[in-house]
């Protein structure tokens, strides 16, 4: 069972048919889904043909209403392992699918990365995923995103990267799951606070925390450059690497 595939039963659960509440007690995870429309946006402003994008972790299809609404000319492959939250992507973006804008794939994300061929996709996008994985799943992850991308295409992902002076970042998350308490708690919804309690516990572990130093470095390994991260908003920023 592969890092991803352990989660997936977190997001076939609670947590996935309640995900829309991610907008009330983590309004920035919707705010990184908008930032990485707006990459899409300026980078189909560098090329002239119809762009070739795969996301990872399309979920119930936030993020992959940001990148089709950023540009008309494109085709999107979407891919989740989580069933319950694809088929809500499913549903809220059938429009675009009939028009053969957005595919879907329901496997893990290497899984399906290694079934693409090599310098074949114009951009890898994707939005509070990553930082579920494991460290060396994420580090072959990456791997194989460069591989699959074409010169002179772009990585990028929105999501947590957390600081790397370890006090500041845990004040933050002292702030953040202060506001899970007061949405949640207001609601009554304490079955889904006790959840993603339990899944923000398993995103700080020390086999799954995304240190942007570190995250920086496995690009720069990879063989990505024009690597940036920014947008920084407490322990959220987007980051963005080209092939060369």
């Amino acid at each position: 069972m592969t890092p991803l595939e352990a989660d997936e039963n977190v997001f076939t659960g609670i947590l996935g048919e309640h995900y829309q509440m991610i907008k009330l007690i983590c309004p920035l995870a919707a705010q990184m889904s908008h930032l990485v429309g707006e990459s899409v946006k300026n980078y189909a402003k560098t090329v002239n043909n119809t762009l070739n994008i795969v996301e990872i972790g399309g979920g119930t299809g936030i993020t992959s209403l940001s990148i089709l609404l950023a540009t008309d000319d494109l085709l999107i492959t979407s891919i989740d392992n989580a069933a319950t939250m694809q088929q809500q992507a499913k549903k809220n973006l059938s429009a675009w699918a009939e028009q053969g804008k957005i595919k879907f794939i329901e496997a893990d994300a290497i899984t399906a990365l290694q079934a693409i061929p090599d310098n074949s996709v114009d951009m890898i996008a994707s939005a509070y995923t990553l930082h579920n994985f494991e460290h060396s799943y994420r580090d072959l992850f990456i791997q194989e995103a460069f591989r699959i991308l074409k010169q002179g295409g772009q990585f990028v992902n929105g999501d947590r990267y957390g600081l790397d002076d370890i006090s500041a970042h845990t004040a933050l998350l002292q702030g953040e799951i202060k506001g899970y308490f007061n949405v949640l708690t207001a609601a009554n919804k304490l079955d889904l606070l006790e959840h993603w309690i339990l899944h923000l516990f398993a995103d700080e572990s020390e086999n799954r925390v995304m240190r942007e130093s570190v995250a920086l470095k496995q690009l720069a390994t990879a063989g990505f450059s024009d690597i940036q991260l920014s947008q920084r908003t407490e322990v959220n920023a987007v980051m963005t690497a080209i092939k060369n």
